[in-house]
């Protein structure tokens, strides 16, 4: 199974949510595009989250050193991203794949990071509540749809919003998986708590 996960937009949560989808399924971890944090980058932040050994973390296909929108860190960097020089990592295993920010976060002046998504890929979508997030969360759903993106389900992240929620669920008739709550921290033991809570829904 590879399963790709993305956020309705940026710092929603996506790679706590990849940390534990990970930790459930003892899965492999790959974020094509790293774009700033290269010290403290998704991939260091998942590898001290999981707590299992079977988890390879494979190497980015590009680590950009701004933080910014891929765009502009790969020419601050003088490189262009170019979507045939990502090379999915070969495995046995399952694959989380982490994109960046939301799925039209712009990789170079043609490709979005929803061109990055393989058709042997299932999408998690990671939503959070804030006042608009209802319709980028439609949005993003809808984008998936048109491409005829199949998506495994959703994961809510932070303080619960019943109202939100309910009628995200209700006009896409997508599953949930799960809610990530705001956690005072995150820690392995945290992470592994989820996991074993998440893992029947990820499974179906």
């Amino acid at each position: 199974m590879k399963l790709f996960i993305t956020g309705i937009g940026t710092d929603v949560g996506k790679t706590i949510a990849s940390a534990i989808i990970v930790e459930a399924l003892q899965a492999d971890y790959w974020k094509p595009i790293q774009a700033g944090d290269v010290e403290n980058s998704d991939s260091h932040k998942i590898k001290s989250l999981i707590s299992n050994a079977a988890t390879i973390i494979h190497t980015n296909a590009y680590l950009l050193h701004t933080p910014a929108s891929p765009h502009l860190a790969a020419s601050m960097d003088g490189v262009v991203i170019d979507l045939h020089q990502i090379k999915e990592p070969p495995t046995q295993n399952h694959l989380v794949i982490e994109g960046a920010g939301g799925v039209f976060v712009p990789l170079n002046d043609t490709d979005c990071v929803i061109d990055l998504i393989q058709p042997d890929y299932k999408v998690i979508v990671v939503s959070r509540h804030y006042l608009g997030s209802i319709n980028h969360t439609l949005l993003t759903i809808e984008a998936l749809h048109n491409r005829k993106i199949e998506i495994a389900g959703i994961i809510f992240s932070g303080d619960e919003n019943k109202s939100t929620e309910s009628i995200i669920l209700n006009k896409t008739g997508i599953k949930c998986i799960g809610r990530i709550e705001q956690e005072p921290y995150f820690d392995k033991n945290v992470i592994k708590e989820y996991a074993d809570r998440f893992r029947e829904h990820l499974l179906q």
